[in-house]
């Protein structure tokens, strides 16, 4: 069953295809919506169901102008990495087409793989992956750039089985898996080439939530991101930057960067109406202004 939004996002670029009608999005292998019934929330669809969403050449290409397009929408509160299809995510790159490319071509893919997560990775605003199925290899490389993840209850194969297959990741996984776990935890997980459950990846830390049983990951991630996007977009575009900052940064210079961050909010009319609101005992109409 196709997860297939009320109204889709209609842009021009060729991938992100612009359309009025969810079907017509579907053509193309990365494609953005809007979910009607959730203000403030975009999926990003992953759409190459007969492959596992396996990244190949032309999915890159497509993802990568669907995140050049939502880093500029303003009514993008909140950003879901999905698959268009239940029982998916990504199965990594497409080895199929890998085994025809030459040397030469694997290096540019692998570069602008690297590009498109450090893209995703850098979104102005909150990201969260909805892992429905296999997230492996750059699969789960996708969901360690994005700022949260969520697995699906019965979702059995979560992992880098790279070393398997006489390679590393290669798309930030050492990186970014080490960020986030430590280093005793990304070199258990990598050295093994094990894959997890979802309830073993909830347990170190590989993802945030889990889904109840007979509910999707993407219907959880729905319902985080909605938590979210009822915020000041300001602030939290504001708070993932100092939040992201934090690891680089020593104690001293990290606060002087939260203070930087928070100084411009306080003059926002979005601060002027949380504030009356809250006089008021009504809810906030945040405008990102």
């Amino acid at each position: 069953m196709r997860h297939v939004s009320d109204s889709a996002i209609s842009l021009t670029r060729s991938g992100c295809t612009r359309s009025h009608e969810a079907q017509a999005a579907t053509t193309a292998s990365a494609y953005l919506e809007r979910p009607a019934t959730h203000p403030g929330v975009t999926y990003l669809s992953l759409n190459r169901p007969q492959a596992k969403n396996a990244i190949s050449l032309r999915l890159l290409e497509e993802f990568r102008q669907c995140l050049d397009e939502v880093q500029f929408d303003k009514g993008a509160r909140v950003l879901v990495l999905r698959s268009s299809t239940s029982g998916a995510f990504c199965a990594g790159a497409d080895l199929v087409e890998r085994r025809s490319m030459s040397k030469a071509q694997v290096d540019k893919f692998l570069l602008d793989l690297r590009a498109a997560l450090a893209v995703l990775e850098n979104l102005p605003l909150p990201t969260l992956a909805a892992i429905d199925g296999p997230a492996l290899g750059g699969g789960l490389e996708l969901a360690l750039a994005c700022d949260l993840r969520v697995a699906g209850h019965a979702v059995t194969k979560i992992g880098l089985p790279e070393t398997r297959l006489g390679i590393i990741p290669g798309a930030g996984g050492t990186q970014r898996l080490t960020r986030l776990l430590g280093l005793a935890k990304a070199k258990r997980l990598i050295f093994t080439a094990r894959t997890l459950d979802a309830a073993e990846a909830l347990g170190i830390g590989l993802v945030d939530y889990v889904s109840a049983p007979g509910v999707s990951a993407v219907d959880k991630a729905l319902e985080v991101a909605s938590d979210i996007a009822q915020n000041a977009p300001l602030a939290l575009r504001a708070a993932k930057q100092a939040i992201s900052r934090a690891p680089e940064l020593s104690l001293d210079s990290g606060l002087d960067f939260e203070r930087a961050s928070y100084e411009p909010l306080l003059h926002s009319r979005d601060r002027v109406e949380a504030l009356d609101a809250f006089r008021e005992k009504r809810k906030p109409v945040f405008r990102g202004e």
